[in-house]
């Protein structure tokens, strides 16, 4: 007697197990018979309940016997060890990038397809992966389920919840092979090699400015269409770029995070800082040939244009301060 199969009649795939065909038959009907009693979600496999449940007790049963880090789903703690053995066994038919985790793969796809097969019922925007969708939602809802246990910040996304935290750790896992740097985010990571590279594959379509980070090209683009969409709370001012809000919110607070390691001074801006640490590191840049006096601005040193010639001649360059006047 020959093995039963169980057809799909919506499709036409075929299942050698009862299980697993009413699992699939679940994707076409959209049925989710497992529910969450701490939320609203539910799910079409048990599984998948049983691991979402984890995010609300904050279990973590799979831990990684490399480092120390553990997770609440055995898939996760797979793709995680990878990282320490560098296998990427997913690899795509089109261009020659692989990948880690085979969702990977199928999200790296999309790309080349264009296809956005989640949907936001809320706007009209779709996506090429579930969990940007996922995320997308919390932003209508102002949902943000991951907490950090160190101080009081939520976030919306995991992943920004675990880039978070290594601010307080100072953990920075991904590290240049051509310098010595190392980023706590893997987009920075590949953000700083093409500096190295030159590389900028994000190109502005209304002037012709490329850029090496896809964040720089939205921001240019704003500068075309006038949009400022980062409000300030306080008062009426608008952004066209969330570094600049936050720059600018400083104003009103009063921080100064930005502390100069040679002298006691603070600023609210990063540019501050590094025009200001230009001080510091130019304090001999401009130096008087007749009498050796240095100076942090050019405009101590005065233009010798009316000087004897003879003096001219001694000078290189042909500057000197007011020890010839």
């Amino acid at each position: 007697m020959g093995k039963k199969y169980y057809t799909c009649d919506v499709c036409d795939k075929m299942f050698s197990q009862s299980n697993n065909f009413t699992i699939h038959r679940r994707t076409h009907t959209g049925e989710k018979p497992y529910a969450c009693n701490v939320c609203d979600k539910s799910f079409s496999v048990s599984n998948s309940l049983a691991a979402h449940k984890r995010m609300h007790t904050g279990e973590k049963p799979y831990a990684c016997n490399v480092c120390d880090k553990s997770f609440s789903v055995s898939g996760s703690l797979a793709a995680h060890k990878r990282m320490h053995t560098g296998e990427k066994p997913y690899a795509c038919d089109i261009c020659d990038k692989s990948f880690s985790v085979n969702g990977s793969l199928t999200a790296h796809k999309r790309m080349h397809t264009g296809e956005k097969p989640y949907e936001c019922d809320v706007c009209d925007k779709s996506f090429s992966v579930s969990g940007s969708l996922a995320a997308h939602k919390r932003m209508h809802t102002g949902e943000k389920p991951y907490a950090c246990d160190i101080c009081d910040k939520s976030f919306s996304v995991n992943g920004s919840l675990t880039v978070h935290k290594r601010m307080h750790t100072g953990e920075k896992p991904y590290e240049c092979d051509v310098c010595d740097k190392s980023f706590s985010v893997s987009g920075s990571l590949a953000a700083h090699k093409r500096m190295h590279t030159g590389e900028k594959p994000y190109a502005c379509d209304i002037c012709d400015k490329s850029f090496s980070v896809s964040g720089s090209l939205a921001a240019h683009k704003r500068m075309h269409t006038g949009v400022k969409p980062y409000a300030c709370d306080i008062c009426d001012k608008s952004f066209s770029a969330s570094g600049s809000l936050a720059a600018h919110k400083r104003m009103h607070t009063g921080v100064k995070p930005y502390a100069c390691d040679i002298c006691d001074k603070s600023f609210s801006a990063s540019g501050s800082l590094t025009a200001h640490k230009r001080i510091h590191s130019r304090e001999k840049l401009y130096a008087c040939n007749v009498c050796n006096k240095s100076f942090s601005e050019i405009s101590n040193i005065e233009d010798t244009v009316n000087y004897p010639q003879e003096l001219l001649n001694a000078l290189n360059p042909t500057r000197a301060c007011h020890c010839v006047t």
